[in-house]
Parts: C-alpha cells; sequence; structure tokens
C-alpha cells in the first residue's frame, strides 16, 4: 500500500471502500478546534489583491504571532472577507463555527473510516481540549509556532460556552463516536513533561492531553504483549510473581502456573509521559514518534495497514514504516507532500 492522497479525506475514504480496501488500524490527531488556520482557503469574488485578514491588537500567546510591519495579531476571515466581499472557500476541519458543527464533521469522518477499518480493528484518536475565551483566540496545549500562514484563528464566541470555559472538545468527541457505534475502550493520559508555558495565574498550567482507544467490534486485535512496560519490582523479589515463595505456594490461594511466572514487566498503564518535540520542518505541532509507537504495536500486525488521515507532516507513516508496517493516509494541504517525503524517506 504506502501511500498518501491529497483532497478532503471523506471522499478519498469514500472512493477506497468502494474499491475493497482495508486496514487494520487508525492513529491520528485530527486539527484541534479553533486552534489554528493550516492555509488551505480559496476565496471566491473580491479583490484578488486582498489579503482577507482582518487585524487586531496583540495579547496573550497569539501575540507571538505579529506582522512585521503592523504589529497586530492577523486572521484570516472565516467567511466573508469584510474588507471586499470575497467568499471563503474552505474543506478543512476545525473552524467551524461552533464546537457541534465540529463535532459533527468529526463524527463523519470516522463514520468512513469505521467502513474501512477490519472488523478487529482499532481506532486511536489523539485529541487536545481548549477554552472559551470571548472571541479571541482559543489556548490548548499545542505548541503555538510557525509563520502567520499557519497562525492561531480568532474563533467567534460560543452560545452556552462563556469566556474562560474549559469547552471539552475530547469528551464530547468521545462520547459522540460512542453514540455512532464505536466502542470506547479507554482514556489514554498523554502527560507531557515539557509543557508550552502558559501565563495564566487562575488556574495550573495545562500538561496533558487525551488518546482515545476505541474500536469497531467488542472484541479486537491488541496486542498487549507487544507494549509491556518495565515493573516496579524486580522479578525474584520475595513474595512477588516469579519468586520461589510464589513458585512453591499450593493450597486455597495458591494461583496457577502461568501467574506465578513473572520476568520484571508489568502490562501497560494508562498514562504515558513522552516529551514534546519539536519538528523544526512543520509550520504546525507534531505528536512525537514515542507517543504514536505503542499505539502501532498494539493495534496492529507486521505488513498490516496502518491509516492516518489527518496525515500533516507524516509522523503516522514514518513509524509506521520504522515498525514493518505499511501506510495509508489523507491530506488536505498539498504542501505537506514534501515533509512527508523527507520524513518517510528518512525513516
Amino acid at each position: 500500500m504506502n501511500k498518501i492522497e491529497f483532497g478532503d479525506c471523506r471522499e478519498i475514504m469514500k472512493r477506497w471502500i468502494d474499491e475493497g480496501v482495508k486496514i487494520q488500524t487508525c492513529i491520528t490527531s485530527p486539527p484541534y478546534y479553533g486552534l489554528r488556520d493550516y492555509g488551505t482557503a480559496t476565496w471566491e469574488g473580491g479583490d484578488v489583491n486582498c489579503d482577507h485578514k482582518e487585524y487586531l491588537g496583540g495579547h496573550g500567546e497569539a501575540s507571538k504571532l505579529q506582522t512585521k510591519n503592523k504589529g497586530t495579531q492577523q486572521y484570516n476571515y472565516r467567511d466573508i472577507c469584510k474588507k471586499c466581499g470575497a467568499k471563503r472557500i474552505d474543506n478543512q476541519i476545525g473552524l467551524e463555527q461552533t464546537p457541534k458543527e465540529y463535532i459533527e464533521n468529526m463524527v463523519d469522518v470516522f463514520n468512513h473510516v469505521k467502513e474501512l477499518l477490519s472488523d478487529d480493528g482499532t481506532l486511536w484518536v489523539n485529541i487536545g481540549d481548549s477554552y472559551s475565551s470571548g472571541g479571541r483566540t482559543s489556548t490548548t496545549n499545542q505548541s503555538l509556532r510557525g509563520n502567520t500562514e499557519y497562525g492561531v484563528t480568532r474563533p467567534p464566541v460560543i452560545q452556552g460556552i462563556k469566556p474562560k470555559d474549559l469547552i471539552g472538545i475530547p469528551w464530547m468527541l468521545a462520547f459522540a463516536l460512542r453514540e455512532a457505534g464505536w466502542y470506547l475502550r479507554q482514556d489514554i493520559i498523554w502527560h507531557k513533561p515539557n509543557p508550552m508555558p502558559e501565563s495564566v495565574t487562575d488556574r495550573c498550567t495545562k500538561s496533558h492531553e487525551y488518546i482515545f482507544l476505541l474500536s469497531k467490534s467488542p472484541q479486537y486485535y491488541f496486542d498487549h504483549l507487544a507494549i509491556k512496560e518495565q515493573g516496579v519490582t524486580p522479578a525474584g523479589t520475595k513474595g512477588a510473581k516469579g519468586s520461589v515463595e510464589r513458585q512453591n505456594q499450593f493450597g486455597v490461594n495458591a494461583r496457577p502456573p502461568e501467574y506465578k511466572i513473572y520476568d520484571g514487566m508489568r502490562n501497560k498503564r494508562d498514562v504515558w509521559t513522552v516529551n514534546v518535540r519539536p519538528y523544526k520542518g512543520a509550520h504546525f505541532a507534531t505528536y512525537p514518534t514515542a507517543l504514536i509507537e505503542p499505539c502501532i504495536k498494539a493495534g496492529s500486525r507486521i505488513n498490516d495497514i496502518v491509516f492516518d488521515p489527518f496525515m500533516g507532516s507524516g509522523t503516522t507513516a514514518q513509524v509506521a514504516k520504522q515498525l514493518g508496517r505499511q501506510y495509508l493516509g489523507c491530506e488536505l494541504n498539498k504542501e505537506y507532500e514534501k515533509l512527508q517525503q523527507e520524513r518517510i524517506g528518512n525513516g
């Protein structure tokens, strides 16, 4: 397989479904709600020389993204350019007017994924939350790096959500997917020892995101042995599994023989401590390779197809290739093709 196609992932997946394509696992980090404009828009009508941007005074984290000549934040208009009247044409997900619209689009995407997925397949979704900020830039723990063309967005005021409210996007998505028929198997916490600093003084700095494990069926492929981790009790310790004491245990409290065997490893826990690692080639945050290695190892076998509908710079494909799997992906922005080729080629 080993290919990435460019365009709206929903349209691409429809074609693959008709062609009978099947994947074993989907591992992805979709665009977060209200965080960033990835520069995929085209404009219809209006003035061809207009930049279709509004300029506002800088404040907070978004003030890092300042124009050289105006010293103010710049945001692409979301629908109609107020300066020239041009209409924005854009298929990217994440710039919806409301969280409800965003969740509906995400469910639609993953409904297509479900049709591609093998009956025993899994879905792993890395998703972060954001705060309502009264029409100003939402804050999340994803890194805000890159140039102004891929800058933070200026989300609208959301009805029913007060300024400073935590929106709850991850759990909104998880519950919506469960309602759509997915089995919500686990919430995994991605603990970031080196989170992006925040200047807030009325709450703690955010240092985690979620990875949701979902399955298509109640029974699914999951190789727990492939992702075992080092236990806290060395093998052979008195009283521990694998010790002489346990091996000789008998009577009503005796464990079966297979339980007594202990090699110093344990089942992987659901809090994963992984440093954020910048990737200088991209104008957007990428998840670290160490974060998705366990997902690929547990969710697929050698030569299985690992899919990412939001391929971005190609991290999922890179790790899949390194681990002896095949990869399949979609990406809306054609400009990322060079980044993907560099990462996958160097994998």
